[in-house]
């Protein structure tokens, strides 16, 4: 009798335990009891981003900040964080995808990228918080087209870069080099810091895009940038023969030996260490780099100081000029259609963004996508050159592998890692791209 009441009196404790701590599974992301014990639940939204501490001192400053006054601002509800580097993040996204797992809020980039993630139903629109409340008419103009698809907005952009050559001046003085206006100049620059063992540029082209950034270029100076534009978007062909002159310009510099070692090896971040740790003179990226650069207290002032920039050069003959530059809208914010806290994770991004616009310029040192005053603000030349840069700009091409549908990009990403390992000829290059354009996915 004894044992028999022992047992009901554990029963009738676990299930008190269990009011205590919740109903529901433990993975259940729509609610989790407060902290101090409160029976009442709590919305958790799931944030994935590609900021890690690690990489991106100040962006994952930034959104850890934006939402801490979240949560504080809106005691029922918690944001979990998820965060990955670059191309980790964008594989997880797909696996996630194909069980439609999305998490609530995520990052996507915008156009090819962003198509079959919409077509498949899996991203909400998001008008209704961009042409309403905060956010109405506080984007800069053009921003928010790329992530439009059949007349709804798909994801709200979060940056708006452009891609300079950043170089290390005090190197260039060393070898008393001057900074290149002209390609011929730009390659006697090469042929200078290569004599003396110094990589002219540092790159990490595992990743390929990195390598496309010069690809993309070469084909705007020489080809000009409504061909690019019009090869990137498929309504004509990357067999014209200024893209196959910049194809093989691309592998001119491979034989200059303008990269560093083993280039096609390593990763982004790892090419970036070739710059970041004064190996290498050059470095082309976007300004989405800038808070190394700039705000960043984990990096020196005293390499900070040394950083300039300039303009992908012009050829000469080319159709293209220097006004002109690779870039556009960066990242932006998705809302899982499929997401059981919809309208909780929507009030989040507009929340977000608008935050996002007003601290990224000070706290971050990235160009958001938003308007803001920066009259009052003393920045860092260098973030001040590139804001006039961009507010200058003759025109700006949107990343090739950003723009293409997914299955063409996929093909200009492989044929630019071929393309510098030497693999394919400029020719083959052209010709693999122009069949994987036609097919139009």
């Amino acid at each position: 009798m004894r044992r028999k009441h022992m047992t009901k009196g554990l029963l009738l404790a676990c299930i008190w335990l269990l009011v205590l701590t919740g109903c529901g599974s433990a993975g259940d992301n729509n609610s989790e009891l407060a902290a101090t014990g409160a029976s009442s639940p709590k919305i958790t939204i799931h944030m994935m981003h590609i900021w890690p501490a690690g990489l991106s001192a100040q962006q994952y400053k930034l959104v850890s900040q934006i939402i801490a006054e979240y949560e504080k601002e809106h005691p029922g509800i918690i944001i979990r964080q998820d965060v990955l580097e670059n191309e980790q993040y964008k594989s997880k996204l797909k696996v996630l995808s194909a069980s439609n797992d999305l998490p609530d809020v995520g990052i996507t980039w915008a156009a090819g990228f962003m198509e079959p993630y919409v077509r498949g139903g899996l991203f909400a629109p998001l008008d209704d918080i961009l042409h309403g409340g905060q956010l109405k008419d506080k984007f800069l103009k053009s921003t928010t087209e790329s992530y439009v698809v059949d007349n709804k907005t798909y994801a709200l952009p979060l940056e708006m870069n452009i891609s300079p050559i950043f170089y290390n001046k005090e190197i260039f003085a060393q070898y008393n080099l001057q900074v290149p206006s002209t390609y011929e100049e730009f390659k006697a620059v090469v042929r200078a810091l290569s004599s003396h063992g110094v990589p002219p540029v540092g790159l990490g082209n595992k990743d390929r895009w990195t390598g496309s950034l010069w690809y993309m270029y070469l084909a705007d100076r020489i080809a000009g940038s409504e061909t690019l534009k019009r090869a990137t978007k498929g309504m004509g062909y990357f067999d014209d023969p200024g893209l196959v002159q910049a194809a093989a310009e691309v592998q001119n510099l491979v034989d200059m030996n303008a990269f560093n070692n083993g280039f096609n090896g390593l990763s982004y971040d790892e090419g970036k260490s070739e710059f970041m740790e004064e190996k290498a003179a050059m470095y082309l990226t976007g300004t989405w780099e800038l808070p190394n650069f700039t705000t960043n207290p984990e990096i020196p002032q005293a390499f900070k100081d040394k950083v300039g920039f300039f303009k992908f050069p012009t050829v000469e003959g080319g159709k293209g000029n220097s006004g002109d530059w690779v870039g556009g809208p960066g990242v932006g914010l998705f809302v899982a259609e499929s997401s059981r806290v919809k309208e909780e994770a929507k009030a989040f991004v507009e929340y977000f963004v608008f935050k996002w616009g007003e601290a990224s310029v000070t706290s971050a040192g990235v160009i958001p996508a938003t308007k803001v005053d920066t009259t009052n603000e003393e920045l860092p030349q260098l973030y001040v050159d590139l804001l006039n840069e961009l507010n200058n700009a003759g025109s700006i091409t949107l990343f090739a592998d950003v723009q293409m549908k997914p299955n063409a990009a996929q093909v200009h990403l492989d044929m630019i890692q071929a393309l510098f390992g030497k693999a394919v000829t400029p020719e083959q290059f052209a010709a693999r791209h122009k069949v994987a354009v036609a097919k139009g996915n």
